[in-house]
């Protein structure tokens, strides 16, 4: 009798069809994603495709569907930037090093779009998209502020969301993207996880704080919770001395960290909130030390007033 032979067929994943392999691409996150489109010339033709990135964006920031304040729901952030050039700007921190010398030389933004995503237990608690003109002189003079979510409108958010982020804020995430749509590239100015959770001294609101730190400055997202919800979600930058910065210098210090290379590492928020310490440590330092300086020029001033004040009644009393 004949030996019956046995043929073994070898089975790879690109054999799959290409709907159902884009189909589990579109579930990876973005660094998986980048790892399997270094495999093989398929896989990275797959990957590269905009719809799975711009699937994997919507997944990561909601507001990235919302459409931009007076377009009339023609136009947003991902029809003015490919989805995979967004990821890559938005998702990884940018660098700590000091680019703001080279803010000079690059183009300020004429206008910044902001995605703001809020999450309380990986549950999305509010998404808002924000436009605000950069090149008007006021903006350039002015104290860099930009409001989310405005005290006087606040966003209606159901019960329990509401009671979720009022039982548990230190569980909050936050990601604040900053679009510059004629450049086509972003950055993300918050440190997702929150760095400080304090109480505001008069309203008794909580107010969860995401930093990041960027060129020696501090870019601080603030989300002010009451009883009521997300009373409040804005962005202001703050200079090593405690002063506020003024549009034309956050604009380039965001222009420098748009174009600075990004940290793709692991343990991102906790380097994001030792950067924030650090910050808080030489800004306490520097108070500090300003405060010896004026308190010795106080001495000083005193000391030679006295001085003068004794010379005059010496010179009365010896006439």
């Amino acid at each position: 009798m004949a030996a019956a032979t046995t043929t073994t067929t070898t089975i790879t994943i690109e054999d799959l069809p290409a709907d159902v392999l884009g189909c589990a691409l579109r579930r990876l996150d973005g660094r998986s994603l980048a790892a399997a489109s270094c495999a093989t010339a398929g896989l990275r033709a797959l990957a590269a495709n905009p719809d799975t990135w711009r699937a994997l964006c919507l997944a990561q920031w909601p507001s990235l569907a919302l459409p931009l304040p007076g377009a009339h729901g023609r136009r947003r952030i991902l029809d003015t930037i490919p989805p995979r050039r967004l990821f890559a700007d938005a998702f990884p921190f940018p660098s700590s090093a000091d680019a703001a010398a080279a803010g000079g030389e690059l183009r300020l933004p004429g206008e910044l779009v902001s995605a703001v995503d809020v999450y309380c237990r990986g549950a999305p608690l509010l998404s808002r998209v924000v436009e605000t003109p950069a090149s008007s002189p006021w903006f350039l003079g002015s104290p860099f502020r930009i409001e989310a979510v405005d005290r006087k409108r606040p966003p209606p958010t159901s019960p329990e969301a509401t009671a979720t982020a009022a039982a548990a804020p230190a569980e909050m995430e936050l990601s604040w993207v900053i679009a510059d749509p004629a450049r086509g590239r972003a950055v993300n100015v918050s440190s997702r996880r929150p760095v400080a959770v304090d109480r505001h001294w008069y309203t008794g609101e909580t107010l969860v704080r995401f930093a990041v730190v960027l060129g020696g400055c501090k870019f601080e997202a603030t989300v002010a919770c009451a009883d009521a919800g997300v009373a409040e979600v804005s962005l202001a930058v703050e200079d090593a001395d405690g002063a506020a910065v003024g549009g034309e210098g956050a604009l380039r210090l965001l222009a420098a960290a748009m174009e600075a290379p990004r940290n793709g590492a692991e343990g991102e928020p906790e380097e994001a909130k030792r950067r924030y310490r650090e910050f808080v440590r030489r800004k306490k330092g520097r108070k500090e030390s300003k405060a010896r300086r004026e308190a010795l020029v106080d001495l000083c001033c005193s000391a030679a007033s006295a001085a003068v004040v004794l010379t005059c009644l010496a010179a009365v009393a010896l006439r």
